[in-house]
């Protein structure tokens, strides 16, 4: 018997469940909850716990380890991560208005330097290294990363191999390169897919470390895999150096594990955890892809990945006001004040006093928390005074922003991940109604009141006590998780013009505002929906009444993640272009650079050729077994003056699968 370990990391559950290869089934499971400041104790937590679970069980015969995370798609959902250096080649400041990529880079440093390509593949001016050279020893000074995208680098990846050779000879920086991560075309969506890759590199090197301390501790020798954002898997070293490549890495298990659990082959896969919700379509028992490359946060990536529709909504969003002074949650994580008082004493006093307070301040009932250490990078002074006084626990805002400190170091330090800020969150509204009971009700129904007081508008209260204040962020939840499902298998609808009709649709009776329509309409979902996740049981039975269709929670769906991570396999796709610059010439844009050919048949025989080998050898480097390798070929034919035919171009595929290698010991 083979037994595999699957993990998944969330941003609120660590869960961990051991796996029979032979017979298909869960053996133990277990759930922890994810410590961000240091992931190796919720992993080797989760991890002791499910062996707990079969006690006569030898940890040494695992023969492979497979790993999910939400980590790096909540970092970029939550506008989280490690400063980035970009490098763009042969572009200027313009390249930064398209694809989001100047709002991604934040404050982070762009460095513009001279060369590129044409679209053919030619030089179009040259590298001038003695003046990067100092450039990119000053930008060294400011970031933990590097990203480079060049122009028409997929065309030729010459001047980004060129310039990253020289980024690792002057500096200690991990670096990345577009070419590497994506051959289409779009410069700026590249270099976007670059530096999201570059942001995630630390964080992914922590999980992975975390990981690999916990099997030495309880002496496992297998194989360490993760979860690319396709439901396919990668070796944890090929993870290191492309880790963009597991965004979406959690909701890909996820459906991995949905539809091996739910043995359904047309189904909605909708996933909610602490931070986020992540739905998926399932259509003759396969995932259906992302034809444009995974879409999280806002941003449309070059990673080939499961079509996931990922929102900031889950059972530890924080509750605010939209422009129209109404209900809202989300799309940030906040830490539930239950489990914050649940941990620490001083939480349930500091509520008190605020309630006995006969008049409301806008921020009672938040509180700020340290989330982890500070490796690098300097404080201003107003971020160092609130950094210091967190050492010690959290504090309210309230004593944070005495004296009229203003609260902007405070929101830098949440917005570099150092700081989380906890407070009402549905996790405590279902704590209020009695839906849960894990963590401190007290504080709940405290900050319950304390929120609910809040006005929306002078002399209006938010809710008028803290049961319809619990009701009424449920109710939201609900119908946000609803209109999500919605834009998740209607991708062309035009979202915000289609709110209000998802809240008329979607809101509960009690809730419904009074409507001088003459119209009224209800949407039905015409395929089962299948909820995953922690919170899916105390949320989802409900939605899927709203959305009038079939529900199922399938039987370990509070860790389908962590089976995903072990029901999948190894698959590598590798795409070669061929041109024809000029009649006659047929030219192959390959890995190491261009080729030129007088025939078709040739340039494509080399492309195929090219294609299958650098497939194979990623599928071997990410750690398959029993390799085999599909090709296809697509031309790109014009028909001019009625029957002349001009070749376009020529794409040739080349996909590698195979079964995740095993120890030989287990």
């Amino acid at each position: 018997m083979a037994v595999l370990l699957g993990i998944d990391t969330g941003g609120t559950y660590t869960d961990a469940v051991l796996f029979d290869d032979e017979t298909r089934q869960v053996l133990s499971s277990a759930k922890s909850l994810t410590t961000k400041h240091d992931l190796s104790l919720c992993v080797s937590d989760a991890t002791a716990q499910a062996l707990a679970g079969l006690p006569d069980f030898d940890p040494s015969t695992i023969g492979l380890v497979s790993l999910s995370t939400t980590l790096a798609t909540n970092a970029i959902v939550e506008q989280h991560g490690f400063p980035v250096g970009l490098i763009l080649i042969g572009q200027d400041d313009k390249a930064l208005d398209r694809a989001g990529l100047r709002q991604a880079m934040g404050s982070d440093p762009v460095l513009f330097l001279a060369g590129g390509h044409n679209p053919d593949g030619r030089e179009r001016e040259p590298l001038n290294l003695d003046a990067a050279r100092p450039q990119i020893k000053a930008l060294a000074q400011k970031v933990s990363a590097v990203a480079i995208c060049g122009y028409f680098g997929t065309r030729n990846p010459s001047h980004e191999a060129t310039i990253r050779d020289l980024v690792r000879t002057e500096t200690a920086l991990p670096v990345t390169c577009a070419h590497e991560l994506a051959n289409a075309l779009d410069a700026p969506r590249r270099a976007l897919t670059a530096l999201l890759n570059a942001r995630l590199v630390p964080l992914i090197h922590q999980l992975i470390l975390a990981v690999g301390g916990m099997l030495e501790t309880h002496g496992i020798t297998a194989p360490l895999m993760v979860v690319k954002g396709d439901g396919s898997l990668i070796s944890a070293d090929t993870a290191l150096t492309r880790p963009v490549e597991t965004i979406l890495s959690g909701p890909a298990a996820s459906v991995v594990g949905a539809n091996f659990l739910s043995q359904r082959e047309d189904c909605v896969i909708s996933d909610i955890g602490g931070t986020t919700t992540d739905i998926a379509v399932l259509k003759n028992g396969k995932p259906v892809l992302a034809a444009d490359g995974a879409y999280v946060g806002g941003y449309r990536t070059m990673v080939e990945a499961i079509a996931v529709h990922t929102v900031g909504l889950g059972g530890d969003s924080e509750i605010g006001l939209d422009e129209e002074k109404c209900l809202k949650v989300g799309p940030r994580r906040r830490v539930p004040i239950s489990l914050l008082a649940r941990d620490h004493a001083t939480v349930i006093p500091t509520l008190q006093t605020q309630m006995d307070r006969m008049w409301p301040k806008p921020n009672d009932g938040i509180f700020a928390l340290k989330l982890r250490d500070m490796k690098s990078g300097t404080l201003s002074k107003g971020e160092q005074r609130i950094w210091d006084m967190l050492q010690e626990g959290p504090k309210s805002m309230e004593q944070l922003l005495a004296g009229r400190a203003p609260e902007q170091p405070l929101l830098r330090l949440v917005d570099r991940g150092l700081v989380i800020l906890s407070g009402f969150t549905p996790s405590d509204a279902s704590h209020v109604l009695g839906l849960q009971s894990n963590w401190n009700t007290e504080a709940a129904e405290l900050c319950a009141k304390l929120t609910a007081r809040t006005e929306r508008r002078p002399g209006m209260p938010l809710a008028e006590d803290a049961r319809a204040l619990a009701l009424a962020v449920i109710d939201q939840l609900t119908v946000q998780s609803c209109a999500a499902v919605v834009e998740a298998v209607m991708t062309d609808m035009p979202l915000r013009s289609a709110t209000p009709f998802f809240k008329a649709a979607f809101s509960s009776n009690t809730t419904k505002e009074k409507s001088e329509n003459l119209v009224e309409f209800d949407i039905t979902l015409k395929s089962p929906l299948i909820g995953i996740g922690a919170p899916a049981e105390t949320y989802y039975p409900e939605i899927a009444h709203r959305l009038r269709t079939e529900f199922d929670v399938p039987r370990y769906a509070d860790v389908c993640n962590a089976v995903g991570a072990v029901a999948g396999g190894v698959s590598q796709r590798v795409q070669i272009l061929i041109t024809s610059p000029a009649e006659g010439l047929f030219r192959v844009h390959g890995p190491a650079g261009i080729e030129d050919f007088n025939n078709l048949e040739n340039a494509a025989s080399t492309a195929l050729t090219l294609a299958q080998t650098e497939a194979r050898s990623r599928a071997d480097e990410a750690g398959a077994l029993e390799v085999k390798v599909e090709t296809s070929r697509d031309d790109r034919i014009a028909t001019v003056a009625g029957s002349f035919a001009v070749f376009i171009e020529s794409t040739i595929s080349a996909t590698a699968f195979g079964r995740p290698r095993i120890s030989t010991s287990a």
